[in-house]
């Protein structure tokens, strides 16, 4: 059965492109395109679509009014097909954070190069928001639960790594608002193209007490730091002169992504073995779930986000099922776990 999709955007040359790009493998339906979101509001109700792709800039309403008056009234899977501007950045940054499933790189104006490319990914992040559980985040009660006060009992040398895809950053915002401020150095791999880590980084900095930076290459890990992954490049974590550094490289794709999961959990798991806990939350695929096997098989504490907490449960649920987490839970309940693991930890664990 082909995903239907609905495409809004102003452009009728980016619809007319998008539609030819979603319908090209044969399990991606277009059923119907709107100019604005008025018009969307009203081709939603007759066609009942499964996704929806939507623009930001449109008369009439802006994409991300629209977006947060449909995730109120009637939630849907949306892909945001955003510009690689610092602008759209941010404006996809708050599309994220009002409930939008994934967003895509909108290609030149001119449509010059990586149009294929670009249809291959957004063929993908339709898939994976097909996939996802919108209706059941907009459901889910969730229940506050206390940040952990402190980790200053944490092993030196320890550290947490994270990483997520589809839906990572709405529960790397949850999982980082419940950690302490003086938790160990936290690596994140997020899936997510260059332009668009720094803002990430910069709004993660601007939520919570933790420092949150984009990583680079050879930059010392302290403790309550966090260090996102650059967009197109990989995060690693390196020790050289008896210092933790993160360690970033442009060299070839892992499971078809850069960054990738894999590439920081391998090398946590190698540099710091047992002091080191690790969670892997909501994303389509299998990156992080070799990774993370590897953490627990080093001795590391591992967890992943349970199936009724993640928007889309495939690449926890790959991690479960090679035996590499630890325990399942709720992406609230995360934050406390790994902290507490650490505690747990003697301070001459290896």
């Amino acid at each position: 059965m082909s995903i239907r999709v609905l495409i809004v955007d102003d452009s009728a040359l980016i619809r007319e492109v998008l539609t030819s790009l979603l319908a090209k493998e044969g399990d991606i339906e277009v059923v119907g395109s709107a100019e604005d979101p008025i018009v969307a509001r009203e081709k939603i109700k007759q066609l009942n679509p499964d996704v929806v792709t939507l623009d930001i800039e449109m008369p009439n309403m802006n994409g991300l009014e629209f977006l947060s008056k449909l995730m109120r009234l009637h939630p849907l899977p949306v892909v945001m097909v955003s510009t690689l501007t610092k602008r759209g950045a941010s404006e996809t940054m708050l599309a994220l954070e009002l409930g939008a499933v994934d967003f895509a790189a909108k290609p030149g104006a001119d449509l010059s190069g990586g149009v294929e490319s670009f249809g291959a990914a957004l063929r993908e992040k339709v898939r994976a928001a097909a996939e996802s559980d919108v209706h059941g985040r907009a459901m889910r009660v969730k229940v506050p639960q206390l940040p952990v006060k402190t980790a200053a009992g944490a092993p030196e040398g320890s550290v947490i790594a994270i990483g997520a895809s589809t839906g990572g950053v709405e529960a790397i915002q949850q999982v980082l608002s419940r950690l302490p401020a003086d938790s160990p150095p936290t690596l994140i791999s997020q899936h997510m193209p260059a332009h668009f880590t720094a803002r990430f980084a910069q709004r993660l900095n601007d939520l919570y007490p933790l420092r949150v930076v984009e990583a680079l290459d050879r930059q010392p890990l302290k403790r309550g730091e966090v260090y996102v992954a650059p967009g197109g490049k990989h995060l690693r974590i390196e020790k050289s002169s008896g210092q933790l550094k993160c360690r970033v490289t442009e060299d070839e794709l892992v499971n078809g992504h850069r960054p990738s999961v894999d590439a920081l959990f391998h090398s946590v798991a190698k540099v710091v073995g047992s002091r080191a806990v690790g969670a892997l939350l909501t994303g389509m695929g299998r990156d992080g779930a070799n990774g993370l096997k590897a953490m627990r098989d080093a001795g590391a504490y591992t967890v992943g986000q349970a199936q009724g907490s993640a928007l889309v449960y495939g690449m926890p649920r790959a991690a479960a099922e090679i035996g590499a987490v630890a325990e399942e839970a709720n992406v609230e309940e995360i934050a406390a776990k790994l902290v507490n693991a650490l505690l747990r930890r003697p301070a001459s664990a290896a």
